[in-house]
């Protein structure tokens, strides 16, 4: 295993020392043994960006179902790279602020750090592998682990809301994807992504190059929180602070960034589609979360619908510059800026959003509250944190001299240059892009303002806030600090810093023309680029959203037009509600509680399907001439089994009925013997008597049997179901003996039993090492069900106890 595999590992393993650690040193903050690993995490990646500011790119591999070319290949390139270190980079981070955020001695400090380390494990390897079902085993762990995370606070009913929600989204699109990438496997031949980029030239006119697109869309949309499905972000919003910071600034969020991203030389080549969806979605997500954002009275819920529309802008870029990829001389090409500004702002975002987290979550701390309506005045009592959300936010809203006016000014570049593109019909609703990019800028500098404005300025209320408020302590500070001094620092060189080390090698992933002409391995960020358009729609933002924000009492009943009965929320719910209804209803119809019901239906449905195939396969066919000769010895134990059979039709107690059937069972036991089977007739006693035993100590407590109260209908289906089971199997058994479509297996196991399995049983041996894993998932399947039993044999225990 190379170090790569284990740097992905990693959180899993130490993971599972987190409980030992929790258990035996309670008096220090667990987050302390935790800690270490996202820094050496970082560390350990960070040695890449030598190798992919050269365009290469580091691949190793471990087999692991080399059958179905499924191998764990891990590969780190520019996008991967970037993406690894925003993950351990923001992880290290949240993890020192979470020290300080969450009390040890109030929270289960095991199993919030477990649930995270499994989080970050999963965010590694969806970024890093290189074959899709390793990617997509990794997606939906992300989907699991996050769940945990949101619903950390289980005792409250909205955050176990919001974690059902993000699940049933987020794993719906998982499925869509998985099937998305077993079509490219059909198409392709191979799960490895770098292959299938390779050889993108040869699928696209396939008749599943579509279906494969739309699929793998949906898994990302809903994943990045796409409209219609952003709606599972807000409620996120329920998980601790830190957990806020870490999946919506940084990872889960952008995971379907990642994979349209990843997946853009693919798809985007060959199809005016892709870049339509993408850009579209994106540019309608924007629009709608910023819009959202402005008439929220939470700080999170702020933040929540911000990270949506910033998502949405991201996404967008990605559907631009997927332009560059539709062209075939890059040098005549304008639409790379579109790509640059994307991974950019990825980075931007997760540096001032980052911080804005970790801002609210220290208001909430000190304060008590995350409403805007009670709170104000804080920056007398709070002044770093002041500081730390003046920079976040005006950054978020796109003012200079932060990074976040940079990427916005290259947002507005891209949209324009939208004009000038003469395919996809760009020359009827290309003017679409810049003017909704314009009015979501807008909403964005408008709750940008209101999110940093009414917190921290205006009248102080101290009587609404139920503590007094004072700055956070200085573990609480130092994370957010760190990232409002990225936000400045990104903001004055990101041109030197990074440009080169991770802008450009994460292009040249997405643009992989860009590795075959290195003049084009090149990206200029700067501040002034002359009185541009871009420059006057900046000035329009600031102008219009400044004085939208001052008259924002007067407009607001603007939002009354999108009431929440009316909502894709209130669809949502309305969509649970039905579905468990009719669901319930549907249960009740046939679920009467009567077992021998419940068998009916099952005979019957068992009676016509094996009928059908019979018929439709034309399988029914019925020769003795291979029949081996019927002895005395058979002929007597099948009479003793058939008068066994019938007596139990005709047994007045249960105890007779389960003395005649087990007389059956032992018989059968008599046949194994006369067929030279001692082990499975050993078998067949053993069980049987376990069997014999188990029905004589549950029965005991029945009601005794009254055949006279037994209607002749219900004995005449009883019957007629009976008759059927029989003839069925038996048709069956002489039709599978007369149906000889292949030789028979057994010459196989005499022959590979000793040599292969070093062993003289034939049974054992089939069913230890021919046939291990049914065998092992037998034992599985049993442990859970007795795992089940006692737990509710615990449970009723417990109740009695109580009562």
């Amino acid at each position: 295993m190379s170090l790569l595999h284990l740097a992905i590992l990693s959180p899993f393993l130490l993971a599972l020392l987190v409980p030992i650690v929790y258990k035996y040193v309670r008096q220090i903050h667990t987050g302390w043994f935790v800690l270490f690993l996202p820094v050496l995490l970082f560390s350990y990646f960070f040695q890449f960006i030598s190798e992919t500011m050269g365009g290469h790119s580091v691949t190793k591999s471990i087999s692991w179902i080399p059958s179905l070319g499924i191998d764990f290949t891990v590969k780190i390139d520019g996008l991967g790279l970037l993406f690894a270190l925003l993950i351990t980079g923001i992880g290290s981070l949240v993890v020192l602020y979470s020290i300080f955020y969450l009390a040890k001695d109030k929270e289960q400090l095991n199993t919030f750090y477990v649930y995270l380390l499994l989080f970050m494990g999963a965010m590694l390897g969806v970024v890093l592998s290189d074959n899709l079902i390793v990617l997509y085993t990794f997606w939906e762990l992300t989907s699991f682990s996050s769940f945990l995370l949101i619903g950390y606070w289980y005792h409250k009913e909205r955050s176990r809301y919001g974690a059902q929600k993000s699940m049933l989204i987020t794993v719906l699109g998982g499925l869509s994807m998985l099937g998305g990438f077993v079509l490219l496997y059909l198409m392709t031949g191979t799960f490895r992504i770098s292959e299938i980029i390779n050889n993108a030239g040869d699928i696209f006119t396939s008749p599943l190059f579509i279906p494969a697109m739309l699929c793998i869309l949906l898994g990302a949309f809903t994943k990045s929180a796409q409209f219609p499905f952003h709606i599972w972000l807000p409620d996120a919003m329920e998980a601790p602070t830190p957990v806020s910071a870490y999946l919506h600034s940084a990872t889960m969020v952008k995971a379907g960034i990642y994979l349209v991203a990843r997946l853009s030389p693919v798809f985007a080549p060959h199809s005016g589609l892709w870049l339509w969806l993408v850009a579209g979605v994106g540019l309608v997500t924007l629009l709608w979360g910023s819009f959202s954002a402005v008439k929220q009275t939470d700080l999170k819920g702020i933040l929540a619908f911000s990270t949506v529309s910033q998502l949405g802008l991201i996404m967008s870029l990605l559907g631009v510059g997927a332009a560059a990829l539709y062209y075939d001389h890059l040098d005549e090409n304008i639409f790379i800026v579109a790509t640059t500004a994307a991974v950019f702002h990825l980075i931007n975002h997760a540096t001032f959003k980052g911080s804005l987290f970790m801002v609210v979550g220290i208001v909430d701390h000190e304060t008590g509250t995350r409403d805007i309506r009670k709170l104000g005045g804080l920056m007398h009592m709070m002044p770093i944190t002041f500081t730390i959300a003046a920079i976040g936010t005006f950054s978020m809203a796109g003012l200079p001299p932060f990074n976040g006016f940079l990427s916005k000014e290259m947002f507005f570049t891209g949209m324009v240059r939208v004009l000038e593109m003469d395919i996809f019909n760009m020359q009827t609703w290309g003017f679409l892009f810049p003017m909704l990019a314009w009015i979501a800028s807008i909403f964005t500098f408008i709750y940008s303002m209101i999110l940093f404005f009414k917190t921290f300025t205006g009248k102080y209320k101290p009587a609404q806030l139920e503590k007094k408020p004072h700055e956070a302590p200085i573990g609480m500070l130092i994370p957010p600090v760190i990232l409002a001094s990225l936000v400045i620092i990104f903001g004055f060189f990101a041109d030197s810093l990074l440009s080169d080390t991770l802008i450009a090698p994460a292009m040249a992933s997405i643009l992989p023309s860009l590795l075959n002409d290195s003049s084009k391995f090149f990206v200029e960020i700067s501040y002034w680029h002359g009185f541009n358009i871009e420059l006057m729609m900046t000035i329009g933002v600031i102008a219009v959203g400044t004085i939208a924000y001052l008259t924002f009492p007067k407009w607001k009943n603007i939002y009354k037009l999108f009431p929440e009965k009316r909502s894709i929320n209130r669809l949502y719910d309305g969509s649970l509600e039905l579905i468990q209804r009719s669901s319930n209803n549907f249960t009740n119809s046939y679920m009467n509680g009567f077992i021998r019901t419940y068998l009916v239906y099952i005979f019957i449905f068992f009676i016509g399907m094996l009928s059908i195939t019979l018929s439709v396969k034309n399988a029914l066919k019925i020769t003795i001439d291979n029949a081996a000769p019927i002895g005395v010895y058979e002929a007597i134990l099948a009479v003793i089994i058939a008068i066994c059979a019938i007596a139990i039709l005709f047994a007045k107690s249960r105890l007779t009925s389960i003395i005649l059937l087990g007389s059956i069972g032992y018989t059968v036991a008599l046949y194994f013997v006369l067929f030279r089977a001692p082990d499975l007739a050993l078998t067949q006693l053993v069980i049987e008597t376990v069997s014999v035993a188990l029905f004589l100590l549950c029965f005991y407590h029945l009601p005794k049997i009254n055949r006279k109260e037994e209607r002749m209908g219900f004995r005449f289906t009883n019957a007629l179901i009976s008759v059927g089971v029989g003839v069925v199997i038996t048709l069956i058994a002489l039709s599978a003996h007369s149906n000889k479509l292949f030789d028979s297996i057994s010459q196989y196991y005499i022959e590979n039993t000793y040599e292969k399995a070093a062993g003289k049983n034939m049974v054992n041996v089939i069913l230890v090492d021919f046939r291990g894993f049914d065998t092992m998932f037998e034992i599985l399947v049993l442990g859970i069900a007795a795992l089940g039993i006692f737990g509710m044999i615990k449970l009723r225990l417990t109740r009695r106890k109580d009562g």
